[in-house]
């Protein structure tokens, strides 16, 4: 009988594994055909067929039985096949601890190409032995053979230790000893081969493959740049010690990468690209190194320096820029050395320490400067006589050179710094004027204290207009040089002040003279008003030691001073024209001192135009006015002029004169209302400032008449 294909298929690998089978399963069937051939030829056979089935039903199950007890003996046969292949290259494995041995020896003579071909070539006896086993499907005897194999580790990892080593020392071997780092390159080279080559070719992958050396040693020569430069101790944050630091950065780093371009580069294949991979390597380790720097408490020196650094002096010809490292070395495609936020927020850091610098000079400035105020000697002078300190020098000075500095970065750190700048000198010219106005309580208590209190005065009204013209000039860009409306308000304040504790001196010395104002004394002629005029002529020269915008703006402020006492003194309710003739002397009186004061003004170079003693001239008309029936129309006039004339003024007016009845006082009165005046613009008001007392009732007892 013939067998099916399953048949043939399923006894094929038993076939390769047992000769012998096949030789009696040949036999088992030419004697199977014969004796079929022989029944169907002869039918008498026949008969006995199902006895014949039988008979080789129990053949069959006995033989059956007997296979079985030969499984025990195909598992040894099969053992006996993985030794007999072991057996094969016994002699080969026998002598690998002696290669190991010599192996080592080799390594530790640092005759490292040798050591490596013997490593290589154990290693391959072991790749194609396991390859072989692989292909036999024998996997226990891998197992076998491996253990025979382990010294491979250690060769392994003190071969890669040495070549870690020099990789580590690379930037003095090129130069001292290349030979050594050459070797190192060809060793990982010819691993990356092999690593290559089972990558691509082989069934299976050996033990501790891929090695992948080539990245180890991009790896280790990274680590040791950055091991070596950037994780040493603790950076000293302040500023000479970080000096120091940055200054040795960038020498190494220049010098190092000199011996890369010029040495390494010789020493590596090309697509190594190790130029371009040291330069990256040190660019980001920077960038790391200058994050870690600033997560200091650095002073604003530290700062300056750092922004210095990674915005000028990395780019320059002194280090990435340097003729020795160009073209080759090129980092403008890295990114900046530090981000653009970044530099914003050290910018900003910066500014916050130089404030406090500034702060700190600007009250040790203002508490030498109030100390002054009290000497025993009138403040210092000009080449041209005018009083002055050395406060606007000092502040604008140092303002100016933290802006300059700032320059030297950037312009948007040199607007932060000015924007700071004009804050602070705001800040300070408030802190002065407290100053001012304490100084002045103290000399309200003992007015020869300070002893040259008006000229100090007038020394800081000097110093107030050099900050206004010095600060415009501060900003080094024209188009950046308006001043806020905040710190012109802030000079503005300052200059009010120290004119109003002047005025308010002045004002000390002439109120005795005016409460004699007015008297039948002073209608008499008296010198009252010349005493007035010393005084003012005093002052006067004091006002001269000050340059003129404000000398002018003194004159005026005291000429309107002077106007609204005299003014106030007439209005005191002290004195009612008794006669026409009376009136005659208040007018004469009038006129005479009015023009004595004008012409006093006029001398001291005040125009007429610019005086408010007009008022007292305009008043003098109501008073001489001949007939009071008219006085309405008068008063209308003098109201329209000196809108902010008061009925109450003008009552008191009409009271001077002594001769206003009910009926025309009610007449002028009902005038002023229907004629309401609004103040004009540019208007300097005179009447407002001056308070009319209430006169006094007379006393009355109860139901009588009144006194």
């Amino acid at each position: 009988m013939g067998m099916s294909a399953e048949d043939e298929r399923a006894a094929s690998p038993r076939d390769e594994e047992w000769p012998e089978a096949e030789k009696a399963e040949k036999l088992a069937r030419g004697a199977a055909l014969k004796w079929a051939s022989g029944v169907f030829y002869r039918p008498e056979k026949l008969e006995g067929l199902g006895h014949y089935r039988s008979r080789e039903t129990q053949r069959n199950s006995s033989i059956q039985s007997r296979l079985k007890g030969l499984q025990q003996m195909r598992a040894l046969v099969e053992k006996h096949v993985q030794l007999a292949s072991v057996v094969q290259v016994l002699p080969q494995i026998f002598s690998v601890q002696e290669v190991f041995s010599h192996t080592l020896q080799l390594l530790h003579g640092q005759r490292l190409l040798e050591a490596h071909a013997e490593l290589m070539m154990v290693e391959h006896l072991r790749d194609d032995i396991l390859s072989q086993l692989h292909l036999r499907g024998l996997s226990s005897a891998q197992t076998t053979v491996l253990s025979y194999f382990s010294g491979l580790q250690q060769l392994n990892e003190t071969l890669a230790k040495q070549l870690w080593d020099i990789v580590g020392s690379s930037l003095r071997l090129v130069r001292e000893d290349p030979v050594l780092f050459v070797t190192a390159v060809r060793i990982i080279e010819r691993e990356e081969k092999i690593d290559d080559t089972l990558l691509l070719e082989a069934t299976f992958l050996p033990p501790g493959r891929p090695k992948g050396w080539r990245q180890k040693f991009y790896h280790v020569l990274q680590d040791t740049i950055t091991g070596a430069r950037f994780r040493a101790a603790h950076v000293d944050a302040e500023g000479p010690g970080l000096a120091r630091h940055l200054a040795a950065l960038q020498k190494d780093i220049v010098s190092e990468l000199r011996v890369v371009k010029d040495l390494m580069v010789q020493c590596v294949p090309a697509h190594y690209n190790i130029l371009s991979v040291c330069t990256t390597t040190y660019h980001q380790a920077l960038t790391s190194h200058l994050q870690e720097i600033l997560r200091e408490d650095l002073d604003k020196q530290g700062l300056f320096l750092l922004l210095e650094w990674a915005l000028h002096v990395y780019h320059s010809p002194e280090m990435m820029g340097h003729p020795d490292l160009l073209p080759e070395v090129d980092v403008s495609a890295l990114g900046p050395l530090m981000s653009p936020e970044l530099v914003d927020l050290t910018e900003r850091r910066y500014v916050v320490k130089v404030k406090a610098s500034v702060l700190e000079w600007m009250q040790r400035t203002l508490e030498v400067e109030f100390k002054e105020w009290f000497r025993e000697e009138e403040p210092e002078t000009d080449h041209q006589g005018f009083f002055q300190s050395a406060l606007p020098v000092i502040v604008m000075q140092m303002l100016n050179e933290n802006i300059q500095v700032a320059s030297l970065i950037n312009d948007s750190l040199q607007q932060k710094v000015y924007n700071m700048a004009l804050e602070e000198l705001e800040a300070f010219l408030g802190r002065l004027r407290e100053a001012l106005v304490q100084c002045g309580k103290e000399h309200q208590q003992d007015r020869a204290v300070p002893k040259y209190y008006v000229s100090y005065l007038l020394a800081m009204l000097n110093n107030n207009l050099a900050l206004s013209n010095s600060v415009s000039s501060l900003h080094p860009n024209t188009a950046h040089r308006e001043v806020p409306a905040s710190l012109r308000a802030a000079l503005d304040r300052m200059q009010k002040k120290a004119c109003q504790l002047l005025l308010e001196e002045l004002l000390l010395d002439l109120q005795p003279l005016c409460l004699q104002l007015p008297s039948r004394k002073w209608l008499s002629g008296s010198q009252l008003v010349g005493s007035m005029c010393e005084v003012i002529d005093k002052y006067a020269k004091h006002f001269s030691r000050v340059r003129k915008p404000v000398f002018t703006l003194l004159l005026m402020e005291s000429e309107l001073l002077v106007a609204s006492q005299y003014l106030r003194a007439l209005m005191q309710r002290k004195m009612v024209c008794k006669s026409e003739e009376e009136r005659g002397q208040l007018c004469d009186r009038l006129l005479q001192d009015t023009t004595q004061l004008r012409e006093l003004f006029c001398g001291l170079g005040l125009d007429q135009s610019q005086q408010s003693l007009e008022a007292v001239f305009a008043l003098r008309e109501l008073i001489c006015l001949k007939d009071p029936a008219l006085l309405s129309l008068e008063v209308l006039g003098f109201i329209t002029k000196y809108p902010d004339a008061s009925d109450e003024h003008i009552s008191t007016l009409l009271d001077l004169r002594g001769d206003v009845s009910k009926e025309v006082r009610h007449v002028v009165l009902e005038m002023m209302a229907q004629h309401p005046q609004v103040l004009p613009e540019g208007y300097r008001p005179i009447f407002s400032t001056i308070l009319v007392p209430v006169p006094e009732l007379p006393f009355c007892l109860r139901k009588g008449k009144c006194a």
